[in-house]
């Protein structure tokens, strides 16, 4: 397990495999770090599945609307949904898109991220300026490395549990 730092700051995400430790930067990012702890503290996250999973590009989550195990899996509508908040206006910053970076996803609008976000599996720079940086994983990159891969996987890999790591 990674030393933490900043219990309020840091998620801790349970995968079949492991822990994963995401690091939040809320001086980059204030408003999407706030938001995926809000969802976390709400439970938003648990069981919900990983929807796109890219080899040597990403793996994409966070469909809290429609991708939620318990709910039934809907691959037809799994990342198409977010959650039942406002969407957050863009956060770019100069931080690059390298491997275990957290970015969140969006549609086209530069300001329609809600819910949905994506760990780099590779430095994948071609999405720097494009997409908010709000987190990093700073251990368990192993686990995140062994999710099933799909657009959408036949068989999706899940996040078990989310949780603010100083609520645990």
């Amino acid at each position: 397990m990674a030393e933490i730092k900043d219990p309020e700051n840091t998620i801790i995400m349970t995968l079949k495999d492991g822990e994963v430790v995401i690091e939040l930067l809320p001086d980059v990012a204030p408003k999407h770090s706030e938001r995926m702890k809000v969802l976390a503290r709400a439970g938003k996250y648990d069981n919900v599945a990983f929807h796109r999973v890219i080899e040597g590009f990403m793996a994409q989550t966070g469909d809290v609307e429609h991708a939620n195990m318990e709910d039934g899996w809907n691959p037809r509508r799994a990342g198409t949904g977010g959650s039942d908040l406002p969407d957050l206006p863009a956060e770019f910053s100069r931080l690059p898109h390298d491997r275990g970076t957290l970015g969140a996803a969006r549609s086209q609008n530069p300001n329609s991220a809600n819910s949905q976000f994506f760990i780099n599996f590779n430095d994948n720079h071609f999405l720097n300026g494009q997409y908010t940086v709000y987190g990093r994983v700073i251990a368990g990159m192993e686990h995140v490395d062994r999710i099933q891969r799909g657009e959408p996987p036949a068989a999706p890999d899940r996040m078990m549990s989310v949780k603010v790591a100083a609520d645990v």
